[in-house]
């Protein structure tokens, strides 16, 4: 573990992370162009991807953060029995759910019950599968739906707001199931599918389609809310929910359904749409 993994330990998680939101949603002109610029120049964002390819015409950070993408520069798989990538990113991991364990990296794993905050809620995913997404500051922050699903419920599960990188990744034990969450449930054709939503240190505002902002605030319990009776449908592709500043997306499915396209694993660089796994 690196010296800076180890100091979020001790580093006031919200506080830092309260701090940078106020940053990036000012639109004071030349602290929001300021940062824009840094993450530009540093980690090379693409903006001809971008439906607004002027970095200036931003209006604070955080809308160039969730920037939307012009039409047609991400198109789902023509397979229509693939199940999609639900952003842009790289692969952390992804694989079965061996015993109700997702793996994390070596000598790290943790419980879909961990992860869902609900141990009822996980056993429909037991020997099924999981893909983990992680979002790089140069990656479009929108996550779309890898499948047609009717929302039944989301749980908030507050938690700590370690960094998602790799070496935090490697070194911090049970890292998904210990940050800040949103796990979304919804009913598909092929029986249950979650889409998580984790947050990370600096990073952990996450909004819905449904019903907007929905970390912050963070939160001391868990906090389930119930759609069934809202009819709330969303599209294969259709966007589900953004990252106010980026993090990690974990899907899980049930087993006996579909199996993962071969090729993928750890640190494979993917993009929204293509293919996840293909329904049996």
């Amino acid at each position: 573990m690196s010296p800076l993994t180890a100091l979020t330990y001790v580093l006031p998680h919200r506080l830092l992370s309260s701090l940078a939101r106020q940053l990036a949603y000012s639109r004071h002109r030349g602290t929001k162009q300021w940062l824009i610029d840094a993450v530009v120049r540093k980690f090379g964002v693409d903006l001809t991807e971008a439906a607004e390819p002027d970095p200036a015409a931003y209006p604070s950070f955080n809308a160039f953060f969730t920037r939307a993408l012009r039409d047609g520069v991400r198109t789902p798989d023509p397979d229509p029995r693939a199940l999609l990538m639900p952003a842009d990113g790289r692969i952390s991991q992804c694989g079965p759910i061996q015993q109700g364990r997702i793996f994390q990296a070596k000598g790290q794993s943790f419980t879909a019950a961990e992860l869902l905050g609900d141990a009822e809620a996980a056993i429909p995913f037991d020997g099924g599968l999981f893909a983990t997404v992680y979002l790089s500051p140069k990656d479009y922050h929108r996550v779309h739906m890898p499948w047609n699903g009717r929302l039944r419920e989301t749980v908030h599960v507050p938690g700590r707001l370690f960094s998602v990188g790799p070496d935090a990744v490697a070194g911090v034990p049970r890292l998904f199931a210990r940050n800040e969450r949103l796990a979304c449930h919804f009913d598909t054709d092929f029986g249950p599918m979650a889409v998580v939503m984790v947050g990370a240190l600096l990073v952990s505002g996450v909004e819905t389609v449904w019903s907007g902002e929905e970390i912050p605030a963070y939160g001391e319990v868990i906090t389930t809310k119930d759609y069934r009776g809202e009819d709330i449908r969303l599209a294969r592709f259709e966007e589900m929910a953004r990252f106010n500043y980026g993090s990690t997306v974990i899907v899980l499915l049930p087993p006996g359904v579909a199996e993962l396209v071969a090729g993928l694993g750890a640190e494979t660089p993917v993009r929204l749409g293509q293919a996840l796994a293909r329904l049996k």
